[in-house]
């Protein structure tokens, strides 16, 4: 086990264009699991492929268990990486797939057996050891991969978007398989991933990245509650936070009519702006009979336990909401509701630079 430290992590395809890692610096402590998350083009897979020695590091250092690895090659950084593909050989059955890499170093035949039958053991692959690839499934092949890797018993797991050719069921199987593992294994684990709420389930830490900058790095929670930003607060959360642009008028903003208070210290940090950008969840917005925002539905999304409403303000269509909603609901499509929001659950950023403002 160790921590890994990204200590102003640089990578620069181009010189003079965007760094597609710019100034990067995370700690992931011993043991802990981190996941990177964000959009297509975040850097996110390229800090994951610094990390691993297959990018280099342009500018800045990166650490494991504080050793500088600027400079080492891949196979002497001590990490096993688990792929989106399995990268299993087809013509090896799934015990000789496993032992690969142990066989690569020369290891003795006697350990070899013991390590993959103990990573078959863990991970539910025993029955299948004499199998070839064809004859599994999509989870069980990535079973397989991650039984490689952990044979190899490394400082690191490294992982890159390692359910993305699951469908939906098994993705949610898998998910808790691997975050399960990882707490038995106790190794510390970074995992890259474009889809929030694979972030939010599995991390201990999450961190957010935009055009190649770190934007937050908290815990799930902590990212829920108190995004630092706008962008993470658009991110962060299915279905994602509501984010309006509202002007100022009294002692809050408007929406709909109706005014929305914010706290003095919001009023005070968003000075003398016109308007803010509000962000509500719409777990905060509450129907009600009585006086509300008024808004008209255009899609009704049921869910069983729950439903979703997307609306839009009856006096402005171009202004939209989501609202959770209770399970097998009766509001239908062009009906007018209204909506109570929770002002203790309302974030404020500037409408400018999308910081978020003292609350």
């Amino acid at each position: 086990m160790a921590e890994v430290v990204f200590d102003q992590a640089s990578r620069i395809y181009t010189p003079g264009a965007t760094p597609a890692v710019d100034q990067l610096s995370l700690t992931v402590d011993d043991g802990e699991l981190v996941v990177l998350v964000g959009p297509s083009g975040s850097g996110k897979s390229t800090a994951l492929r610094m990390l691993a020695g297959l990018e280099p590091i342009d500018a800045g250092s990166l650490r494991i268990d504080g050793r500088d690895v600027v400079d080492v090659a891949s196979k002497d950084r001590d990490i096993a990486m688990v792929f989106q593909s399995y990268a299993l050989y087809p013509s090896k059955t799934v015990r000789d797939n496993m032992a690969f890499p142990l066989k690569m170093r020369g290891m003795d035949k006697d350990e070899q057996a013991k390590r993959v039958n103990d990573a078959a053991e863990i991970l539910g692959l025993t029955e299948y050891l004499d199998r070839k690839p064809k004859a599994l499934s999509g989870g069980q092949r990535q079973r397989v991969a991650m039984g490689r890797a952990i044979v190899r018993e490394p400082q690191v797991f490294l992982m890159d978007e390692p359910l993305s050719n699951l469908d939906a069921k098994m993705r949610v199987q898998t998910r808790a398989q691997i975050a399960g593992l990882q707490n038995r294994l106790d190794v510390t684990t970074v995992y890259v991933t474009h889809d929030q709420v694979e972030a939010m389930t599995m991390g201990d830490r999450v961190a957010v990245l935009r055009d190649g900058k770190l934007q937050q790095y908290a815990t799930p929670s902590e990212l829920y509650d108190r995004p630092v930003n706008a962008f993470v607060a658009g991110f962060i959360g299915s279905p994602a936070m509501n984010l309006l642009d509202l002007r100022r008028a009294g002692n809050g903003v408007t929406l709909g009519g109706v005014e929305v208070p914010l706290t003095r210290e919001v009023r005070d940090a968003a000075g003398d702006g016109s308007s803010v950008t509000v962000g509500v969840r719409p777990e905060d917005l509450a129907l009600t009979d009585g006086d509300g925002v008024k808004a008209v539905i255009d899609v009704v999304e049921e869910l069983g336990s729950e439903s979703y409403l997307y609306a839009h303000l009856a006096e402005d269509e171009s202004t939209t909401l989501v609202v959770r909603g209770p399970g097998r609901t009766k509001v239908r499509y062009g009906e007018t509701i209204a909506v109570r929001i929770d002002p203790d659950a309302v974030h404020a950023f500037d409408a400018s630079s999308g910081e978020r403002l003292a609350s």
